[in-house]
């Protein structure tokens, strides 16, 4: 039976990489993004969504049937010191960050077979990074609220996890919004691309990774030594 994977932020960057992954691989994938996406394939839908209207996201949640696994990749940075916070913006990341992952879940719970996955992209900035505190306050945030829902599901044989990245490939790592507060290289001498994390995606995905609940999963080139 081929496997249908719901994927946020596929028009670019991580999700796009995910989503591609998935679909080599033979996988149903429904692609939610504010863009609507062209693709070839007849495994992948497209459903233009913005993720920050919650009656339009939830209208386009309940026409969607046979799903096994959910993967939230949509974001945005924000990097602000103290003094210079706009709150608006704060509780604007907070909800694409945090909100729309709750609303998926919420939704998709209740009908995740057994082997079914919820993975949401992270940051191994969640610990904390100077004047990205708007960013890293959703980023932390998501580890209590993946990690409860792990705890929920286990019993029914569903895990739930964060894969953190580093500073990776994608438009993002070029957002005018991080302009305070630029990337750094890490040690490995590049960045991370989005093929390897959406590879570990894949493995999370995977029967061996059946016993992997509840964890955040960094991949960040040694930047978090």
């Amino acid at each position: 039976m081929t496997r249908h994977a719901v994927v946020t932020g596929v028009s670019s960057g991580i999700g796009q990489a995910i989503s591609e992954l998935l679909l080599s691989h033979g996988w149903k994938v429904t692609g939610l993004s504010r863009t609507k996406v062209e693709h070839e394939n007849p495994n992948f839908t497209s459903h233009s969504v913005d993720l920050y209207n919650q009656e339009q996201l939830t209208d386009c949640l309940n026409k969607l049937t046979n799903v096994d696994t959910v993967i939230h990749a949509a974001g945005k940075m924000l990097a602000a010191p103290l003094g210079q916070i706009d709150t608006v913006e704060s509780h604007s990341i907070w909800h694409l960050h945090v909100s729309v992952a709750e609303i998926l879940a919420n939704h998709f719970a209740s009908q995740l077979p057994q082997g079914g996955r919820i993975i949401v992209i992270g940051s191994r900035t969640s610990k904390g990074v100077a004047g990205r505190s708007q960013y890293v306050a959703t980023k932390s945030a998501l580890f209590g609220m993946v990690r409860s829902w792990a705890a929920e599901l286990a019993p029914r044989g569903i895990t739930a996890n964060i894969i953190a990245p580093g500073a990776t490939e994608t438009p993002m790592l070029l957002d005018p919004n991080r302009q305070s507060s630029s990337p750094k290289l890490p040690p490995i001498g590049r960045y991370i691309s989005p093929n390897e994390v959406a590879e570990y995606v894949r493995f999370i995905l995977s029967p061996a990774a059946d016993a992997v609940t509840g964890q955040e999963l960094v991949v960040c080139g040694g930047a978090s030594l």
